[in-house]
């Protein structure tokens, strides 16, 4: 009786666990339930096993990756814990062919090429890394091809749009408080865009890591690698402006140690940030979030004559794979630059043009 009782639990939470098939896109976090703990405890599914937590201790001592990118990879791997629960195995005895039902399984369900590959990365650090442990013998992702993903260019703002979106005023009834407030969206919004920052960097910026004297700001990007990033005259006199005007009165005489806080000297959020650019992006007509303003100090970078490896370096990309999606700016200002300097490149213009 007792495991009959137990495997009617498991498989409502496999029910509760398991997303619906749709013909609509599915939102990546669709498949996780509201009471997800608790039917984690109950039903004792071989996901929350010692290997998985040592798994994710090791992603965050000593790959030092950041905790939302260990939840994600959490989120991956229990979500394949609970395909192999319907088969009876546990993810140390997963196979080639659970591997492949369980990509299939999630391109049925109209999940994009992108997100099924992060899955299967996830797949393989895990399964690799019991591998090099000797927990298991054979890697069960091995020569399992990577979907494929649509090559799509990052969206990006024009330089007009850029502007007046630093530009936006932010009307309240306390024209005080107006004016606090639009100081430090300002600063905050430079930042983003003049230093082409995470939202999570900014969130995390302290007071000390700010070298207004030296032009630089001192970020801890993903890996926890820190890095200097410059940040242009614009991008410091609004902070300088914010520091004098505003942070005092939103500190509250609590002393707290980041650059950028809300009433209360609470901490901005993730999410509040993103409010406040999206917010700040509707006076100019465009859906902005602080990835298009990353976006676009990149690709404004590149326009005026920066090589890749300098934006590498500013962006915090670990690999120069990842700067090269702006590389088709980069091609067409060397043609240009080929035909206004080069005599035959003057030449073969002029031909192409006849």
């Amino acid at each position: 009786m007792g495991g009959e009782n137990k495997a009617s639990t498991l498989s409502v939470a496999l029910q509760l666990c398991t997303p619906p098939r749709s013909p609509r896109y599915l939102p990546r976090h669709s498949w996780r339930p509201r009471n997800y703990e608790n039917i984690l405890r109950v039903a004792s599914l071989p996901a929350k096993d010692a290997l998985l937590s040592t798994f994710l201790d090791y992603l965050k001592v000593e790959k030092g990756l950041a905790q939302l990118t260990v939840t994600a990879y959490e989120r991956d791997l229990l979500q394949f814990a609970y395909h192999l629960a319907k088969q009876k195995r546990s993810l140390p005895q997963a196979r080639r062919q659970d591997v492949h039902a369980f990509l299939a399984r999630l391109f049925s369900d109209q999940l994009d090429g992108r997100s099924v590959a992060r899955k299967l990365s996830a797949l393989r650090h895990f399964y690799k890394y019991l591998l090099l442990d000797r927990h298991i013998q054979e890697d069960p992702t091995l020569n399992i091809e990577t979907p494929k993903q649509w090559r799509v260019l990052p969206k990006s703002l024009s330089r007009t749009q850029a502007k007046q979106l630093m530009e936006t005023e932010r009307p309240l009834a306390d024209k005080k408080q107006q004016q606090m407030l639009m100081a430090r969206d300002r600063a905050l919004l430079e930042m983003l865009y003049g230093g082409g920052l995470r939202v999570s960097e900014v969130a995390s910026v302290r007071l000390e890591d700010l070298k207004a004297d030296l032009g630089y700001v001192m970020v801890r990007g993903k890996g926890d690698k820190d890095r200097l990033v410059p940040l242009g005259q614009p991008a410091l006199q609004a902070i300088k402006q914010y520091l004098r005007s505003s942070r005092p009165a939103l500190e509250a005489g609590k002393n707290s140690p980041f650059l950028f806080l809300g009433r209360g000297a609470r901490r901005l959020t993730r999410q509040r940030i993103w409010q406040i650019v999206r917010n700040a992006g509707q006076p100019a007509g465009c859906q902005a979030s602080p990835h298009m303003l990353r976006h676009s100090a990149a690709t404004h970078m590149v326009e005026g004559g920066a090589d890749l490896r300098t934006v590498q370096t500013i962006l915090g990309h670990s690999d120069i794979s990842t700067t090269q999606v702006y590389t088709h700016l980069a091609l067409d200002r060397l043609k240009s630059v080929h035909q206004k300097h080069h005599p035959r490149g003057k030449r073969s213009a002029r031909a192409l043009a006849v």
